[in-house]
C-alpha cells in the first residue's frame, strides 16, 4: 500500500522547528551578549582588580628593628642575621611528628626544640610559617638543601635575630621581644588601618622594658615587593618595590658601666636601686636583682629556662625597682621633717625628749632598744635617726595630714616614668583604708595606726622608683620631673635626634630654708651619724639617710634578732642620698632585701655609685668584693678612673665574647652581630687594671624563700633601726 504524504504539513513543522532552533540560538547568543557587558563592562574595575591581584603578589618586607643605645652610645640591643628551618602545616604531606623525625636525621633537632615548636604551634594558624630549628650552621643549611625535595612544606628562611650584648645587665630596663601571641593579635585588631599594614609580616613585638614601651619607634616602617606570579603562584619578576625603613635608634640615660657596677655589688643578693638627676628627671641607673638574660627568650624562651626563672625563689622576672613595694623604713623622715616644718608642727631648733619608747595608750612603741637619744631637735632627729621624735610628729599630724604632704612628692601614684607596669604603692589616709578592705573593721582607721608612719613603717609601702623620684623632688625645691630612662630618638632615615625633655608634674615651692635644713641635717647623717663610715673620706659632700624596714611583724614584747629568722624574714636595708650637697646632679633610692641595717648593705653601694657620678671613680675589685658580703665601709684599695673602665664582656650574635665594645660601623643585618659597639663614642683609654670579680646569680630552690617584701601590718611596729 503506498503511504500519502503531506508535504505542506511537513513543511510547516520544519519551519517551525526551524524557527525555534534559531531563536534559541539567538537568545543564547543575546545572553552570551549581556554576560560579557557585565563583565567587560559593569563589572570590569571589579574583574580587572582581582585579575591584578592574581597576577601580582604583595610581599611585605619587614623592617630592621631600631637600636637601643646607652647615654654614651653603647649599643644594648641590636640584630644579626642567620638561617632558620621552618615547617608550614598546612602544606605537609606527612604526619607531623614523622616529618619532624626525618628531619633531625638531617639537621639536628633537640627535644628543647620539639617543645618550643609545640608551645608556638598552639597559638598559631596551620598556613603560618614556624622556626623548628634557628640559627643553623651553613653545614645544616648544605645538608638540607641537598634533601629539600624529601620535605614538601618545609623550607629555610634568612630572619633577623635581636640580639642583647650584655646579657642579664639591665634586662629588666630593656625587656625583650617575643612572638606576637593571640591576645596581642586581638588587641592590634583594634588598631587603625595603617598601623595594622605596618605589622603584616612581622612576627615578633617588644613584650618588657623599653622594647614594650617605644615598640612604635623601634619597629619601622614594613616596606613591599610587587611581584607578578604565574598561575602556580609562582614569582616571575619584580614589579616594583618600597623599601622598608628601619626603626628608630632609642637612646637611654642610663650608663651601662655604672649600671653594671650597681648589679655587680649587689652580688647574689635582692634588691633594687634607682638613681635620677634632680634637675630634669633623667634616670642615670635603674637596677632590680637579680635579673635575667633576655637573650633567652629571643626565638621562644625553652620549657627547662622558664621554669627554672618562674619558680625560683628568688623571683628574678620581678621588676623590683618598677613593681617590688617596700616600707621606706627611716628614709621617710626627712620628708615627715619637711611636712612638720610646712605645716608648723615643728620648727628646726624645737626639740623634744627621746627617753627611748613612746607610749600610745598601753601600747610601747621602741626607739633603738631601750636607750634614748635624750634631747632632739630636728637636725639630730635625722642625724641620729629618732623614732621617738616621728611618733610624737605622727600622732600630732594625724594620718590624713601626712598623707596630704607626701602625696605631692608622688608617694602612692604612679611617677610617670615612660616604662609600662608601674605598680603605685600604697600612702595611707582613711579614705584609702575604706577603699581597701572589705569588712567594716577593717575599714575603720585606729589612731594607734598612726603612730608608725612616722617612721616609714605601718602600711606604707613605696617602691624605689617612687622614693628616688621623691628625695630628687626634695633636694630640688619642690621641683617633680616625671622620671625618664630614654634621652632622645634618632630618625634612622635623617640622623636627627629628637630630645624628649622631662615632663615638669608639679612644683611645690618649697621655702630655700626649710629645704637647707633637711639637706644640712642629711648632710650630717654621713659626717657624725648613722652612715658616718661609709662616707669617710668622700671627695664630695652629700647628703643621705639609712633606713631599716620590717619585712615581717615583732611583737611587742619581743626583740628582733636577725640570727633566730629565716633570712626572708629579716629586716631590709635602704638608704637615699643626693650630691653634691649644694647643686645635687644625683637622687637615688636603694634597698637590700633582708640585709639588716641600712648602714651595712645599701649605703655601701649607694657611696660607689655617688663615687662614680661625682669624682668619677670605679671601686678596685677587693673593695667590690667587700660590699657584695655586706662587708664594706669607706672604699678600700686603688680606685680606678671610671673613664680607664672597660665596657662589661659582651656577646656577639648571641655567643659570648671577650672584646671591649668599642666604636664600629657596620651595614646590614649581618653586620650587627659585629663586636658591641657604640655610636660616636669617645675612645676609652688603656685600663690599668682589669675587673677580677664577675657578677653571677643562681636561682635558689632550698628552704630559705626570699619573696618580695610584703606589706607590714601597723598595730605592733619594731623600733625602726638606723
Amino acid at each position: 500500500m503506498t503511504e500519502l504524504r503531506n508535504v505542506e504539513q511537513e513543511l510547516d513543522r520544519f519551519r517551525t522547528r526551524l524557527l525555534a532552533a534559531a531563536l534559541l540560538v539567538l537568545i543564547c547568543f543575546g545572553l552570551i551578549v549581556a554576560r560579557l557587558l557585565v563583565l567587560q563592562v559593569v563589572k570590569h574595575e571589579e574583574l580587572s582588580t582581582r585579575a591584578e591581584k592574581n597576577r601580582i603578589s604583595i610581599v611585605p618586607i619587614v623592617p630592621n628593628r631600631g637600636l637601643i643605645v646607652d647615654r654614651n652610645g653603647v649599643v644594648l640591643a641590636d640584630n644579626y642575621s642567620a638561617y632558620t628551618l621552618e615547617i608550614t602545616r598546612s602544606q605537609l604531606v606527612d604526619d607531623l611528628d614523622t616529618v619532624i623525625d626525618q628531619l633531625s636525621e638531617v639537621v639536628e633537632i633537640a627535644p628543647r626544640d620539639r617543645r618550643r615548636f609545640k608551645r608556638v604551634m598552639v597559638e598559631s594558624k596551620r598556613f603560618e610559617s614556624l622556626p623548628i630549628r634557628t640559627k643553623l650552621t651553613d653545614e645544616e643549611v648544605a645538608r638540607f638543601t641537598a634533601q629539600r625535595y624529601r620535605f614538601p612544606g618545609v623550607e629555610i628562611k634568612a630572619r633577623l635575630f635581636r640580639n642583647y650584648p650584655f646579657g642579664e645587665t639591665a634586662g629588666h630596663l630593656i625587656g625583650y621581644i617575643g612572638r606576637i601571641n593571640q591576645r596581642e593579635k586581638d588587641m592590634m585588631a583594634e588598631w587603625s588601618d595603617e598601623d595594622q599594614a605596618n605589622y603584616r609580616g612581622t612576627e615578633v613585638i617588644g613584650k618588657l622594658g623599653i622594647e614594650q614601651s617605644y615598640e612604635r619607634e623601634l619597629h619601622g616602617i614594613t616596606g613591599f615587593e610587587e611581584v607578578e606570579t604565574s598561575a602556580g603562584g609562582h614569582p616571575v619578576r619584580l614589579l616594583r618595590s618600597e623599601p622598608a625603613t628601619p626603626g628608630n635608634t632609642v637612646r637611654l640615660s642610663i650608663d651601662i658601666k655604672l649600671q653594671s657596677l650597681v648589679e655587680e655589688l649587689f652580688g647574689r643578693r635582692r634588691g633594687a636601686l634607682v638613681a635620677i638627676d634632680p634637675r630634669n628627671g633623667e634616670v642615670l641607673a635603674f637596677v632590680s636583682q637579680p635579673g635575667f638574660d633576655p637573650n633567652l627568650f629571643v626565638g621562644g624562651i625553652d620549657q627547662d629556662s622558664w621554669k627554672e626563672l618562674n619558680e625560683s625563689l628568688d623571683k628574678p622576672l620581678l621588676n623590683r625597682a618598677l613593681r617590688g613595694t617596700y616600707p621606706p623604713g627611716s628614709t621617710y623622715k626627712p620628708f615627715m621633717a619637711m611636712a612638720a616644718l610646712i605645716t608648723g608642727k615643728r620648727t628646726a631648733g624645737q626639740a623634744i625628749f627621746d627617753n627611748g619608747s613612746f607610749m600610745f595608750g598601753n601600747h610601747r612603741f621602741r626607739s633603738h632598744g631601750d636607750h634614748g637619744l635624750g634631747s632632739v631637735d630636728m637636725a639630730r632627729s635625722i642625724v641620729q635617726s629618732s623614732n621617738v621624735y616621728y611618733y610624737m610628729l605622727a600622732s600630732e599630724m594625724g594620718v590624713d595630714m601626712i598623707h596630704d604632704q607626701m602625696a605631692p612628692y608622688g608617694f602612692g601614684e604612679r611617677t610617670g616614668i615612660d616604662l609600662e607596669g608601674e605598680a603605685t604603692g600604697d600612702l595611707p589616709s582613711t579614705e584609702w583604708k575604706r577603699n581597701k578592705y572589705r569588712r567594716p573593721e577593717q575599714k575603720r582607721w585606729y589612731a594607734g595606726e598612726t603612730i608608725s608612719l612616722g617612721i616609714g613603717q605601718g602600711y606604707n609601702n613605696f617602691t624605689m622608683l617612687q622614693l628616688a623620684s621623691a628625695q630628687a623632688t626634695l633636694v630640688a625645691g619642690g621641683k617633680r620631673y616625671a622620671p625618664r630612662v630614654v634621652r632622645g630618638i634618632e630618625d634612622a632615615v635623617s640622623r636627627e635626634t629628637r630630645i624628649l625633655s622631662s615632663q615638669l608634674v608639679l612644683d611645690m615651692k618649697l621655702r630655700e630654708p626649710d629645704v637647707e635644713v633637711i639637706k644640712n641635717a642629711m648632710f650630717g647623717v654621713t659626717q657624725s651619724g648613722t652612715a658616718t663610715r661609709v662616707f669617710a673620706g668622700a671627695p664630695y659632700a652629700s647628703g643621705g639617710k639609712t633606713g631599716t624596714a620590717q619585712a615581717v611583724t615583732i611583737r611587742q614584747n619581743e626583740k628582733y634578732n636577725a640570727s633566730r629568722l629565716a633570712e626572708y624574714k629579716r629586716d631590709h636595708s635602704l638608704y637615699t642620698a643626693f650630691a653634691p650637697l649644694d647643686e645635687p646632679r644625683i637622687a637615688l633610692a636603694i634597698v637590700v632585701e633582708n640585709a639588716g641595717f641600712g648602714a651595712e648593705a645599701a649605703a655601701p653601694i649607694a657611696r660607689r655609685v655617688l663615687d662614680y657620678v661625682i669624682a668619677g671613680r670605679y671601686p678596685s675589685p677587693e673593695d667590690i668584693a667587700l660590699v657584695q658580703k655586706g662587708q664594706g665601709a669607706a672604699p678600700i684599695g686603688p680606685f680606678i678612673a671610671v673613664a680607664d673602665v672597660p665596657l662589661p664582656p659582651a656577646r656577639t650574635g648571641g655567643m659570648e665574647s671577650d672584646l671591649p665594645a668599642t666604636a664600629a660601623s657596620s651595614t646590614g643585618a649581618a653586620a650587627n652581630a659585629s663586636t658591641p659597639r657604640q655610636i660616636d663614642p669617645t675612645p676609652p683609654g688603656e685600663p690599668p687594671q682589669a675587673r677580677a670579680l664577675q657578677r653571677w646569680w643562681v636561682p635558689r630552690r632550698d628552704a630559705s624563700p626570699a619573696p618580695p617584701a610584703p606589706s607590714t601590718p601597723a598595730s605592733s611596729p619594731k623600733d625602726s633601726a638606723p
